[in-house]
């Protein structure tokens, strides 16, 4: 497996997140949330303009063996998707920290403090 990004925040659910430009939130999942899944082939993504909570429920990875919900790591509104998982969901099995799912609008950016370091995520995963 990778070694984890620090300058990402990792979520219980195996989400990664990183504040960009001010109050955009770049939204993925984890090395370790791709390999568990296997071979993914399909990505439900969010509607732009979805408003959405802190682990919230708001997209869906389908593999070849399971479908895995996706949570919100933070509070605020779906601004864009990345439309070229849609057609090739695949790139996340290939490099699932350059390819990011969606884009929320933080209404406070301060949230990204209540998810783990990639230290802690780390031994979180290998517990």
């Amino acid at each position: 497996m990778k070694n984890l990004p620090e300058n990402l925040k990792y979520a219980a659910t195996h989400e990664w997140a990183v504040l960009e430009a001010g109050d955009l939130v770049r939204v993925g999942i984890t090395d370790f949330a791709q390999s568990e899944l296997g071979d993914i082939v399909f990505i439900g993504l969010p509607d732009v303009g979805r408003s959405v909570s802190a682990k919230e429920q708001i997209a869906v990875v389908e593999s070849v063996k399971t479908a895995s919900d996706l949570f919100s790591p933070v509070t605020g509104t779906v601004v864009a998707v990345n439309d070229a998982v849609q057609d090739e969901p695949e790139k996340v099995n290939e490099d699932a920290y350059a390819t990011w799912l969606f884009r929320i609008k933080v209404n406070n950016p301060a949230e990204l403090d209540q998810l783990m370091s990639a230290s802690a995520y780390q031994s979180m995963i290998e517990e």
